[in-house]
């Protein structure tokens, strides 16, 4: 197996630059087709005001957030959400697992997620949850990882270009690290 083309690291502050590279990111997945909040078209402002919020709410403590970046820069990320109720201080909500089209198919999704886990349990999370377009490549990804699946909600959200999808819900429950 050859070693990965990209390295991953959280961020614990986000500057300028790499708002406006996760910017791209977020635009490229939405350009591809995922189904991540986001209608097509994305613009430049709408995805740089999204990453700004996010930014803000990693200052705060409130979400871990992961980068990966290969020769051409930031490909790829996924948050964690602290910011629960007080009575759920056990669980994080995995969101936004986004991997640029140029650094598909060569592992980074699982790498991302793997390394997501491991930063839940750092920060003392024994339980993920997150949700996926039924039938969709990152549903599959989650499933082949282990993540158990709860059932759908048919018509939860529209896909970029419009038309409602389903959506799967999955749980991880974590070792304690």
């Amino acid at each position: 197996m050859t070693a990965p083309t990209w390295s991953l690291r959280r961020l614990p502050t986000l500057d300028a630059a790499q708002i406006e590279a996760l910017a791209d990111v977020l635009i490229d997945c939405v350009e591809g087709g995922a189904s991540v909040s986001f209608m097509h078209p994305l613009t430049r402002d709408r995805a740089v005001a999204f990453w700004r919020r996010v930014a803000q709410s990693v200052a705060a403590g409130e979400r871990a957030l992961l980068v990966a970046e290969d020769a051409h820069g930031v490909c790829g990320a996924v948050q964690l959400s602290f910011d629960l109720p007080e009575n759920q201080p056990h669980r994080a909500d995995l969101s936004k697992m986004l991997v640029h089209r140029r650094a598909r198919r060569r592992g980074l999704g699982a790498a991302l997620m793997k390394a997501a886990e491991t930063t839940a349990r750092e920060c003392g999370k024994t339980l993920l949850v997150l949700d996926a377009v039924t039938g969709g490549d990152a549903a599959r990804l989650y499933a082949r990882l282990g993540w158990v699946r709860v059932g759908d909600i048919p018509g939860f959200a529209l896909m970029p270009e419009g038309g409602l999808c389903s959506t799967t819900v999955f749980y991880r429950q974590l070792d304690p690290s």
